[in-house]
């Protein structure tokens, strides 16, 4: 069992008892805080002076629920657990009253529920969050909350998880009592005016779910959550367990929702949510690098290049009040970028999703310049040009004579060697990759690139500026492509194989978007622009000649077919309009090639296309691991489902490899092998050895 941590203060007001969960950062209920609770229960009814029990929560929450740190421990469920301290709580003859402020959520609501009484803090956010980990609350949150606010608010907080600020649920019912002013003070004042007035110890286990027409509404919402959850199981479940609170007697609604979170508990969708929620938190950890390292100053940002890149990245510093310094070297292009700023936030004032004083309040803090010396007091310099070694070269070279000693001097290379980069500088312990998604204002993805000088005091800071501007940073060791770019570049290429071999493009497309990527591989080359991979393909097949080329995916480029940009790529697009249209002349391009390499198409399977595009991925992602790229697998899941569309609802390709089953991976790579003739399906070696012990990538 993992080393108990935090605890539940014991003290007394004169006649009322104060038990304070104290777990920080939120007050986590670890089974040591669970066990000080209870004790602290057990000795105010002990104590004949005590005439009634607040519960609260020390500094910043009252609590955010389950400490995260036991999840997937036995201390999770240890007793006391959660269900049999709120059972105590709830069988206490003298009044408990739990004092609500800041968060309280998850078991930190649940709880509270099974109090005689309920008081909070103005702006205290409450919710029942469990569905975004694939849950359903599981200690009579589904049966007790109905109770307290009727059934409507309950179940649209259960299946969406949102948080609702405390003001609301006070007007539905939830709570005594609103305390302005010390929570502590006011809580003890109304216990003491509870003894009072002798008020009965009213308990939400007694009481009716109330709605004018339960079954109409409940059918309803069965209908609304069936269609927009559709690989989630958990809504649904949600509103079974809610419903049972309505048709049936409280402890067998109970046990409909201690069945319904087991099964959700156990199944592969909760548990590839639980892995994403667990995945970032463990990308911010860099195993070498300690959490109390010094972190630079970051106030004052540079961008060099105003382009679709470059005007995204810069966006993500406005957004998080940072001024940002863009440069570029010709007038028209800095204006073309400006406007397209600008354009992107008016479209999102147009939303409704942000003001128009804040749009403007965004743009002042950027400044246009055509000149390097605009950039000397940047603490952050971050270069977004054409992807040529040469051209950064030129950036990098320029940008060591002008940056101030210290400015952290980043690439947004997708592909080229960080370390060579790094090596046109004097100071290559201040170079970094900050590779950004496109469009890079709105994909959560940020992979940090870490050369071989970076210093670690670089590494921790651009870790913290990731999550100050509300990315999902992942390190990566230098390579070509790094972690996603150079697994994709296998995926893509299997992809162009299966068309070769016969299937079609649509096909393609069809069975991995069926399999839950957000879209097909065609359909993604065609909007990222086929050029960009046809450029790489150039560089890797002049380094290599012995590099397979992919014939056809060449030739559409050849013919200017770049994707929705050019109106034809894989598929042709209408003007104004993003619609992939089949196109017969792709096909007399695909025929050509089969008949050039003496090819005779066959018929290939949905399972075949889905099974060599992922595995591609995972094969790969082993190597990956297997060379100390990725630090662990669940980085590189975490790069594939918040930068590449993998779906969320399967964890990721590693996570997905380890749910079939590491033997099953292995023996399909192994038949591919035969069948292809291709030594890239020799299943790694890190992979093999996993298998052989019965072991997973997580």
């Amino acid at each position: 069992m993992e080393k108990a941590t935090g605890t539940a203060r014991y003290e007394t007001r004169g006649d009322v008892a104060l038990i304070t969960i104290d777990n920080p950062p939120v007050n986590g209920m670890s089974h040591a805080v669970r066990m000080a609770m209870l004790d602290g229960l057990d000795r105010a009814l002990a104590d004949a002076g005590v005439k009634a029990i607040v519960l609260t929560g020390a500094g910043k929450a009252f609590s955010g629920g389950a400490d995260i740190k036991e999840f997937n421990t036995p201390a999770m469920l240890a007793e006391p657990t959660l269900r049999t301290l709120i059972a105590a709580f709830e069988a206490s003859p003298k009044p408990v009253v739990a004092a609500l402020h800041t968060v309280a959520m998850g078991g930190g609501l649940e709880l509270p529920l099974g109090c005689h009484f309920r008081v909070a803090a103005p702006g205290t956010q409450v919710a029942l969050p469990e569905v975004k980990l694939g849950l359903l609350p599981g200690a009579g949150g589904t049966q007790r909350l109905p109770r307290a606010v009727g059934l409507e608010v309950a179940l649209n907080m259960i299946v969406s998880g949102a948080t609702v600020p405390s003001e609301q649920l006070a007007a539905a019912g939830l709570f005594d009592e609103m305390i302005t002013g010390d929570i502590v003070e006011g809580a003890v004042a109304f216990a003491r005016k509870v003894v009072a007035e002798k008020r009965p110890l009213e308990l939400l286990r007694n009481r009716k779910v109330k709605h004018p027409n339960a079954e109409a509404f409940l059918q309803f919402s069965r209908n609304t959550v069936g269609a927009m959850a559709k690989n989630y199981p958990a809504p649904l479940m949600c509103l079974d367990a809610v419903a049972a609170s309505v048709s049936k007697p409280f402890e067998e609604g109970l046990r409909v929702e201690r069945e319904l979170f087991t099964q959700l508990l156990l199944g592969p969708e909760s548990r590839a949510l639980r892995h994403a929620f667990f995945g970032e938190r463990a990308a911010a950890r860099i195993p070498d690098v300690p959490p109390d390292t010094p972190r630079r100053k970051v106030e004052r940002v540079a961008v060099i290049g105003a382009g679709t890149m470059g005007g995204g990245i810069a966006m993500n510093f406005l957004n998080a009040g940072l001024p940002v310094a863009i440069l570029e070297m010709k007038p028209e292009a800095l204006e073309r970028g400006l406007a397209t700023i600008r354009r992107n936030y008016e479209s999102t004032v147009k939303k409704g999703r942000l003001t128009a004083e804040k749009m403007e309040g965004r743009m002042a803090l950027l400044k246009p310049t055509l000149s390097y010396e605009d950039l000397k007091d940047a603490d952050l310099v971050i270069e977004a040009v054409f992807e040529e070694m040469g051209v950064k070269e030129q950036v990098f070279r320029k940008l060591d004579e002008v940056a101030k000693p210290g400015a952290i001097l980043a690439t947004n290379t997708s592909t080229l060697d960080v370390d060579r980069i790094a090596a046109f500088t004097r100071r290559p312990q201040d170079v970094v990759g900050m590779h950004f998604f496109s469009p890079a204002n709105v994909m959560k993805l940020l992979e940090v690139v870490r050369g071989k000088a970076t210093a670690k005091d670089v590494l921790a800071t651009v870790m913290d500026v990731g999550k100050k501007i509300r990315k999902t940073a992942v390190v990566s060791g230098v390579c070509d492509g790094f972690i996603g770019n150079r697994m994709l570049k296998h995926y893509g290429r299997q992809a162009n194989e299966l068309v070769e071999e016969g299937a079609s493009p649509q096909q393609v497309d069809r069975a991995m978007e069926k399999f839950g990527m957000a879209m097909g591989p065609f359909r993604v080359a065609d909007l990222a622009g086929n050029d960009i991979g046809w450029a790489i393909r150039k560089r890797l097949y002049a380094e290599d000649p012995k590099t397979r080329k992919l014939v056809i995916a060449d030739r559409l480029c050849e013919m200017g077919r770049f994707g929705q940009k050019t109106g034809a790529g894989w598929y042709r697009y209408e003007p104004g309009r993003r619609d992939a249209i089949p196109d017969p002349a792709v096909d007399e391009v695909i025929a050509a090639a089969r008949k050039e390499r003496g090819v005779t198409p066959r018929k290939v399977t949905d399972e075949e296309i889905v099974e060599r595009c992922v595995y591609a991925l995972v094969n790969e992602g082993a190597r990956i691991l297997e060379e100390g790229i990725a630090a662990r697998a669940s980085d590189i899941d975490m790069v594939y489902l918040t930068g590449y569309g993998f779906p969320v609802w399967r964890g990721g390709p590693m996570l997905y490899a380890d749910a079939v089953g590491l033997i099953a991976v292995e023996r399909a790579m192994k038949r591919f092998r035969a069948a292809t003739g291709e030594a890239f399906w020799e299943p790694a070696p890190l992979l093999v050895r996993l298998a052989a012990e019965g072991k997973t990538f997580n």
